[in-house]
């Protein structure tokens, strides 16, 4: 299986700009520039991107775990947030933060940080990440 998006870019890297696309449209020309990666400008970037991407594989890597341990969510919602930090003279992804609250009937908290931290590691795009990643997850009663 091979997933595909494309980007173009136009000009230099502050008065530029560029889209993003994706091969299944929801993304399609999507605008992108410096202002919306490191100022307050309107568009997405890469982190953003990236975080989406965290977010969504987690929760449905963690509902695929759950359900092997006999268990159906309620509901999950992960929120990611990819921090960008200057280092040796360039730019670096240094981590993933996520923040989980899930309802699953019948789970115990010591169960589900067990799940949750398995998930964590085990998202295809935690693997992907050269980055630290941590978590806080809740299990709503």
């Amino acid at each position: 299986m091979s997933k595909k998006a494309s980007a173009e870019w136009k000009g230099g890297i502050k008065d530029g700009g560029g889209t993003i696309s994706t091969e299944t449209g929801v993304l399609k020309q999507a605008p992108y520039g410096f202002k919306s990666r490191f100022e307050d400008g309107k568009g997405t970037n890469p982190e953003e991107l990236i975080a989406a991407a965290h977010a969504g594989c987690f929760s449905m890597a963690l509902s695929l775990m759950l359900g092997e341990a006999g268990f159906t969510p309620d509901r999950i919602a992960t929120q990611a947030a990819v921090t960008i930090e200057k280092k040796d003279g360039g730019f670096e992804i240094t981590t993933s933060h996520l923040t989980v609250q899930a309802s699953v009937p019948g789970l115990d908290d010591a169960q589900f940080q067990k799940i949750a931290g398995q998930a964590k590691t085990g998202c295809p795009v935690s693997k992907v990440l050269n980055a630290k990643i941590t978590m806080e997850a809740t299990l709503a009663a």
